[in-house]
């Protein structure tokens, strides 16, 4: 596996610059200008492989290379009365080649799709009130790349508890996005297929959660979401095969229903273990349930040195509109062959790696974290990848 970080080594310089002011103490003064408080630089290498193609029916290589930089940047001001602003700066480039969207045009190399960057930038303002434990928040965001173009918004409210235990927070996000309508080459033209300009594809979701410090070792967190979705929710250049051996475009309704129930848990084993679990149960009106089960034991080796080791398993029942290569009916109104949508069950298995030298990386001081986590994807219809990551943080 060949992995090629960026991990903006160009910003050393400016944080040595950084490094060498004098440190502040936090608990004694609060600054009145906007002050940097983090800077995250992440950047991952995905793989995958297998043979249920979308885009040629179900059937052939879905081959795929990602590789993804992104660069957080946290700026925090205090204002009067204890009220905290702060603003997230994010923005992400991923170069991905895939060889499954080079069969679009059915010839090799041939498709402007097989290999395409993705940037997207978002900028997130949020304004704490500490005394009343109390938090406001907005954002916007866009993601464009080839065939597609997304913007995002959202907007948040967190209020704690009396005793600052517990949290409740409400989210609403929105995403409007525009979907080319690249056919498969021997569609285009034809009547009936999606095959000119662009269709329009809009999210929304309403998010519900609640936090609780239970004690001392023992955390919970619970989250109820409802997802819409509405407009053209299709791929245009996925292809589907009738059992009489034609050829058709993916069908799917202009609407879907999300509704995922997830529940999170931490307890501290001790001084050096920790045992984080996580379980999340989803429903749709597609006819898709699945049922996501997660296990992390960070476990601290030195107090500046921890390994996490960690393992999902996921499984779904199928969509009502998928069934597989030639296996379709023409009596049908919508209909899917990307596996995606079909039943299987999954397993994610890792590790992390964490970190936190007391002098800092490369001699400088808050260069304070490391963090390299990677993971193995196996998936029962034969679907395999891997994701290795790194994480620096300045601080």
């Amino acid at each position: 596996m060949k992995r090629i970080f960026i991990t903006g080594l160009a910003l050393l310089g400016l944080m040595k610059i950084y490094a060498q002011e004098q440190p502040t103490d936090s608990t004694a003064y609060k600054p009145k200008k906007l002050k940097l408080e983090e800077i995250n630089l992440v950047s991952s290498y995905y793989r995958q492989d297998g043979n249920n193609s979308a885009v040629t029916g179900g059937t052939g290589t879905e081959k795929l290379n990602d590789i993804s930089n992104a660069i957080d940047v946290r700026l925090v001001k205090f204002g009067e009365n204890g009220i905290k602003h702060n603003w997230d700066f994010e923005v992400g480039v991923d170069h991905y080649s895939s060889a499954s969207s080079d069969k679009i045009d059915l010839q090799a190399n041939s498709s402007a799709s097989s290999s395409d960057m993705r940037v997207y930038p978002s900028l997130n303002y949020i304004r704490e009130n500490e005394a009343k434990g109390r938090a406001f928040g907005i954002g916007v965001s866009s993601s464009t790349e080839y065939d597609y173009q997304s913007f995002g918004g959202n907007i948040s409210f967190s209020q704690k508890t009396k005793d600052r235990n517990g949290e409740f927070t409400a989210k609403l996000q929105a995403y409007l996005d525009q979907v080319k309508l690249l056919a498969p080459v021997e569609l285009r033209g034809l009547p009936g297929t999606d095959d000119s300009g662009n269709a329009s594809r809009n999210t929304f979701v309403g998010s519900l959660s609640y936090s609780q410090i239970i004690n001392r070792d023992f955390q919970v967190l619970f989250q109820a979401d409802i997802v819409q979705q509405q407009g053209y929710l299709s791929l245009p250049f996925h292809r589907v095969y009738f059992t009489d051996g034609s050829v058709h475009q993916e069908k799917l309704p202009d609407s879907r229903l999300k509704i995922p129930l997830a529940a999170r848990a931490s307890y501290f084993l001790g001084d050096n273990i920790i045992l984080r679990g996580y379980y999340r149960f989803y429903t749709d009106d597609w006819g898709i349930q699945s049922h996501t089960a997660e296990l992390e034991v960070p476990v601290k080796i030195t107090p500046f040195l921890s390994v996490s080791p960690f393992y999902r398993y996921y499984t779904q029942t199928a969509a009502k509109y998928f069934d597989g290569y030639q296996m379709h009916g023409p009596q049908r109104d919508f209909y899917t062959s990307n596996y995606d949508l079909s039943k299987f069950n999954s397993n994610f298995v890792g590790i992390g790696l964490r970190m936190t030298p007391v002098h800092g990386l490369f001699g400088i001081e808050r260069l304070n974290l490391l963090e390299i986590r990677y993971g193995h994807y196996t998936r029962s219809t034969n679907l395999n990848s891997d994701i290795i990551s790194i994480n620096i943080r300045y601080k």
